[in-house]
């Protein structure tokens, strides 16, 4: 073979090398003249982009787990759902309708439950402590000032209310993480409609012993709490919604579209608490609340079951389902002993990986993302009843007063979600591209930004002497809501499609303990300090969004984790090449 064979031959086997490899991801071919080029090398988990006179500054390149179309790329992700009727193809879009009716519903029982809660328990307490002469009327959906200013009846509510929330929060932090698996492998909708039924048999329950407090204990709502806790309650809801977006939306805007969804939950929760308490006022019963909120939860339910489209593709739960085999039939245990070696936080070990195409950083990032969520998170959850209770004490609301109070707060939470956050992703998208995948400084700014406001606004709980400061406040507060669903979408960055639902789901299980944990920790400090120094709780509280805040800055862009089944040099070290780092966190 002649010089110029050998020449011509070459070059044929460095474009179909180039060509091979571009497929993922590694290499893009220019239309032009088929000349393939390196354009985003990874090394320890990080993303390196080579850089020369034609390196573009801004990468519009689309992402491993997908992207929006950008320079002609098409995303990954779409392929799935090509040559679907628009009916059958799903979209983030589908869940707004639905969780729209669920977070109304959800939102709008929420002060009622805290009322009735403090209704009947006022009702046991009075007739055990008061003289039958002077034992006042207490009437369900009318506000008493024998039960609202009473330091011990609150004490005994604020109680109560911590058992509600422990028995939930224990149930569903071991349910969650294995609704989010188990959605991995036989789709979203399926078990999104199983973690609403909770939901549903509490409200009946909330019905009977509302409806019968003279022959129904006001104990048989802590049978709802078991119930709606087996079932995954609202955080597995929520988690499940986030992967049915996650598989539908793009990475680079896949913020946008959480923060829909989170904006649905306030919309719920600003419409429904002021519906509910002109509902109230309108047919003086709480128990009439109750109804419309179970009319809600069955129509969620039938539209989940007959509209929704899955978004998993059979070929993706497929796969799942057989990664899933393989790794059992590597289980020689039988389930006597799995049942023994059962560890309550294995779900979190997704946030610790080790091997191949991991890193330091990508473990620090998931790690501190996942503090960070769950510290707002937690303090969201835990000052939801204490805020009510205080308020009422402090400016002697009534359930109409605390429910525009919730209204005015999550109006200004929703606005911040639908319009100043998708905006404001689009407009900086525009000049700063997302990268292939984890969080970038976009999204960090976010964060810190939201917390800033968070911490703000609690600051402004503590200092509060009249209403109007305090509702101001709240609205303050309400800005930082942009934070959890960017969060949320950073997170999903960090890891392959097809770990989504496992990543969601042990931050599903974070926010189930938070809801054990944290209520708990609230209600006490708040029952202890009622009679001194009911601010104490608000202190502590803002020193914890400090603490997240903190954190936040520790957070490195452009981490995730990578892992290819090649062995090129631009793969990560594998586990074998760090020996130190092949051991789990949890087992």
């Amino acid at each position: 073979m002649n010089t110029t064979d050998e020449v011509f031959e070459a070059d044929a086997s460095v474009e179909n090398q180039a060509r091979r490899r571009g497929s993922s991801g590694l290499y893009q071919t220019e239309s032009s003249d088929d000349v393939a080029r390196p354009v985003h090398h990874r090394i320890d988990g990080q993303s390196k982009i080579p850089t020369d006179e034609e390196t573009p500054l801004l990468d519009g390149e689309g992402g491993h787990s997908g992207d929006p179309p950008q320079d002609g790329v098409e995303w990954e992700g779409a392929k799935d759902f090509e040559g679907l009727p628009w009916w059958k193809k799903p979209s983030g879009f589908w869940l707004i309708p639905p969780f729209i009716i669920y977070t109304l519903a959800f939102g709008g029982t929420f002060v009622p439950r805290l009322n009735l809660i403090l209704t009947l328990i006022c009702k046991q307490y009075l007739a055990k402590n008061a003289p039958e002469a002077s034992y006042p009327s207490i009437i369900l959906g009318v506000d008493n000032p024998d039960c609202m200013r009473n330091d011990d009846i609150q004490k005994l509510a604020t109680q109560f209310s911590t058992y509600v929330s422990l028995i939930s929060g224990i149930l569903s932090a071991i349910t969650s993480p294995q609704i989010g698996t188990l959605s991995d492998r036989y789709g979203r909708i399926k078990l999104l409609a199983i973690s609403s039924i909770g939901m549903l048999l509490s409200e009946i329950l909330f019905i009977v012993a509302g409806s019968f407090p003279d022959t129904v204990s006001v104990y048989w709502i802590l049978l709802g709490s078991v119930a709606d806790g087996l079932c995954g309650s609202f955080t597995a809801a929520l988690a499940l919604g986030y992967s049915y977006a996650a598989d539908t939306t793009p990475p680079a805007y896949r913020n946008v579209m959480f923060g829909y969804l989170y904006g649905c939950l306030f919309t719920g929760i600003a419409i429904g608490p002021i519906f509910a308490g002109y509902v109230v006022k309108l047919t003086g019963s709480l128990i009439s609340v109750f109804y419309i909120a179970l009319g809600g939860h069955l129509i969620f339910l039938s539209f989940l079951v007959f509209v929704v489209p899955e978004s998993l593709s059979a070929r993706r739960r497929q796969a799942a389902a057989e990664k899933h085999r393989v790794s059992k039939a590597e289980d020689q245990r039988t389930w006597l002993q799995t049942l023994k070696s059962a560890n309550l936080f294995a779900p979190l070990a997704i946030l610790f990986p080790v091997g191949k195409g991991s890193s330091r950083a990508l473990r620090s990032n998931l790690l501190l993302l996942a503090a960070v969520d769950t510290t707002m998170f937690s303090v969201a959850m835990g000052s939801m009843t204490v805020v009510i209770y205080y308020s009422e004490k402090m400016f002697g609301w009534g359930t109409l007063e605390s429910s525009i109070f919730v209204s005015v707060v999550n109006t200004c939470r929703v606005t911040a979600l639908i319009l100043i956050l998708p905006g404001l992703t689009r407009v900086v998208r525009k000049y700063i591209k997302s990268p292939k995948s984890g969080s970038d400084i976009f999204d960090l700014s976010i964060i810190r930004t939201a917390i800033f406001f968070d911490t703000l606004g609690y600051i402004g709980y503590s200092l509060s002497r009249v209403g109007a400061v305090f509702v101001l406040s709240g609205a303050v507060a309400a800005l930082g809501g942009v934070g959890s669903p960017t969060i949320s979408s950073a997170l999903t960055k960090h890891v392959p499609a097809d770990r989504t639902g496992q990543l969601l789901g042990a931050m599903g299980l974070l926010h189930a303990l938070t809801r054990v944990f944290s209520p708990t920790i609230c209600n006490t400090i708040y029952s202890l300090t009622v009679k001194t120094v009911p601010q104490t709780v608000f202190y502590c509280l803002t020193a914890t969004f400090g603490f997240a805040f903190v954190l936040s800055w520790f957070v490195q862009p452009n981490v995730y984790l990578n892992d290819a089944n090649d062995d090129s040099e631009d793969s990560p070290a594998s586990a074998d090449e760090r020996p130190e780092e092949t051991e789990p966190l949890f087992a």
